[in-house]
């Protein structure tokens, strides 16, 4: 059984009164909340909770649509919230083979996992919700990206393994850290790949009559 939300606010940041709407990052992705900072964006991270093995779908791009819309809602209803944020809701997975591939369970699966990916490709679906609090509307979508592995043999891929870097991201890779070299391309968004779709964010909050601009931080 998981936890529920947590707030894990910096207490030296937060918006200040009549500056942009507050934003929410319902997940503990340090890469996600880069992405979302390198955009001008300064959310407040709130940890969903979610269990995430106890959540099924269809297919693994709905099962990323559940699963962010899973985690916006409990962000957005776990009682933390000041009132009248956005909330942003993401997960991701790996399809491979017609199979949603997230974070692997231990150091064997994740090798094993490269090898079966290397010289091939797939597909990383990533799942975006907001919630605007304010109102209680709620727009969800799935980005998808098609990613090129490359051949590392199996010494690059045992010390990638030994990193500890594959245990904690779907798909056991990530276009922003060690693994970078082994992957040849993409076709679609790269952040998408790191964990968010900064085009389908604004897109979402523009459905909510929202401008990403809007919610800018003010420059220190």
């Amino acid at each position: 059984m998981s936890d529920g939300p947590r707030d894990l606010r910096d207490p030296s940041g937060s918006s200040a009164p009549g500056g942009p709407r507050a934003l929410v990052l319902a997940s503990a992705s340090p890469a996600r909340l880069g992405l979302l900072r390198q955009a001008g964006l300064d959310p407040r991270v709130v940890v969903s909770g979610v269990d995430e093995a106890a959540v099924t779908a269809p297919t693994p791009a709905e099962l990323a649509r559940v699963l962010a819309e899973a985690k916006a809602t409990a962000v957005a209803g776990g009682g933390l919230l000041d009132g009248g944020e956005l909330v942003v809701g993401c997960d991701s997975v790996l399809e491979l083979d017609g199979e949603a591939l997230g974070k692997p369970r231990d150091a064997a699966e994740a090798t094993a996992r490269w090898r079966s990916m290397r010289g091939r490709s797939g597909v990383l679906h990533t799942g975006h919700c907001v919630i605007d609090t304010a109102t209680g509307r709620q727009v969800s979508r799935t980005a998808s990206t098609t990613v090129r592995f490359g051949t590392p043999d199996d010494a690059e891929i045992a010390a990638y393994v030994a990193s500890g870097e594959p245990l904690h991201v779907a798909g056991s890779f990530t276009l922003d850290g060690r693994s970078a070299p082994f992957v040849e391309g993409v076709e679609g968004s790269p952040g998408n790949v790191i964990g968010l779709s900064l085009p389908l964010l604004r897109l979402l909050l523009g459905e909510l009559g929202v401008r990403i601009t809007d919610l800018w931080a003010p420059r220190g």
